[in-house]
């Protein structure tokens, strides 16, 4: 159950993104405070004591699970959800090791963050049987990875896959990192 006027963080640097999911959480009675970026979350968190987070996990700069990181130090109650338009196992794993309490794909709504907000556990009934991903799946799946752990750097994650740059840039101009 909800706190009677629970606070909300969001951690997000697309701006009409950001203001369209504090409009509809404030809408549902939070007291929403927002930052773009890693560097602007300790002023942040001085000024409030969140309740819940949403944080997006491709932000300028630093990625967003520094932030999970930063905010499950500060504040270890806070249940935080990570958004990202390009989910992986890899960030999925360590965003929930690193503190949040779900990974959720983008576009996600305020009914899917707040369904998460409320769910304590996972869900043991899930589905198991044999992953279906495509080469290209996969090859993305990589790609992105290792973009995150060269904090996006395009030369040193064309080394790093073994591939020229300007492979890398086709394959990034074809389909878009949020």
């Amino acid at each position: 159950m909800l706190p009677d006027k629970p606070s909300l963080l969001i951690v997000e640097d697309d701006p009409t993104f950001a203001w369209a999911l504090r409009r509809s959480f404030e809408r549902r009675g939070y007291e929403v405070a927002a930052c773009e970026r890693v560097g602007a979350l300790q002023a942040t968190l001085a000024t409030i004591s969140p309740d819940y987070a949403v944080v997006d996990l491709k932000l300028v700069g630093p990625s967003g699970l520094e932030c999970v990181k930063i905010l499950h130090r500060e504040s270890p109650a806070t249940k935080i959800v990570v958004l990202t338009g390009f989910a992986s196992i890899a960030t999925a794993v360590e965003a929930v090791k690193l503190g949040a309490c779900h990974y959720l794909a983008k576009p996600s709504n305020a009914d899917e963050i707040e369904a998460a907000f409320g769910r304590d556990g996972g869900d043991s009934n899930i589905a198991l049987g044999p992953r279906t991903s495509s080469i290209k799946t996969l090859e993305w799946e990589r790609i992105h990875e290792t973009l995150l752990e060269t904090e996006f750097n395009i030369s040193e994650t064309a080394r790093r896959l073994g591939m020229h740059r300007r492979t890398l840039a086709r394959k990034l101009s074809k389909r878009r990192v949020v």
